[in-house]
């Protein structure tokens, strides 16, 4: 098996664990990503079974109605009882960095909603310390340069994401170099500079369980 079969059998792996925390007529909330997409492509079983669900992206809108899931808004559904996502970084305290796919606000706007907030990875995401993956921050366009110009001043080295807009019509620095002693911090930091629309650290709202694919199974913490 090559390296890239085995990192999207990890993915599988952790995909499927997650369906045991699935419940007869439940509203999901569904993230963005690889990871993702593997854990909604498992979900063509339950399609007779879910309520429906509210995803983080119009990506993972069209998987959903693929597999015959109803997409509901989220203004009409109230809270959600489990929100299913992925991560880019991840610490055994489950702060996370996300937003490598661009739905960052969305993602964090669902698990703001959500009663348990599971997050499904390889073990290669898993980390000491967050950082290493350039820190997503999406931005008001006309607000890039000001932004960028103050997250430099933190220490970072911002890169607009030039080929991507997001859902939301906004644009993406990525931050590179960027040391998080404190992701907490940096999070509310980041936040309050004006065009700033939002941050890729999740740690005011942390994930709620890891459920991490691994070579020889999957690792809960």
């Amino acid at each position: 098996m090559n390296m890239a079969d085995s990192v999207q059998l990890k993915k599988e792996r952790a995909a499927r664990a997650a369906l045991d925390h699935l419940r007869d007529g439940m509203i999901l909330g569904i993230g963005t990503g690889s990871t993702v997409n593997a854990f909604i492509e498992l979900l063509s079983g339950w399609r007779d079974r879910l309520g429906g669900a509210v995803a983080s992206s119009l990506a993972s809108a069209a998987r959903l109605q693929a597999q015959g899931i109803a997409v509901l808004d989220l203004n009409d559904t109230g809270e959600l009882p489990l929100y299913v996502d992925g991560a880019d970084e991840a610490t055994r305290t489950r702060l996370l960095i996300k937003g490598g796919g661009a739905a960052l606000t969305r993602e964090k706007i669902i698990a703001a909603a959500s009663r348990q907030f599971i997050c499904i990875m390889d073990d290669a995401k898993l980390v000491d310390r967050l950082g290493a993956f350039p820190l997503p921050v999406e931005v008001i366009p006309m607000a890039r340069a000001l932004v960028a110009r103050r997250l430099a001043a933190l220490g970072g080295t911002p890169v607009w994401r030039r080929e991507v807009m997001t859902d939301n019509g906004n644009h993406i620095l990525d931050v590179h170099g960027l040391t998080i002693d404190d992701p907490l911090t940096t999070e509310l930091r980041i936040n309050q500079m004006t065009g700033v629309v939002s941050v890729g650290l999740f740690a005011a709202r942390p994930a709620d369980l890891l459920l991490i694919g691994t070579d020889s199974g999957v690792q809960s913490i």
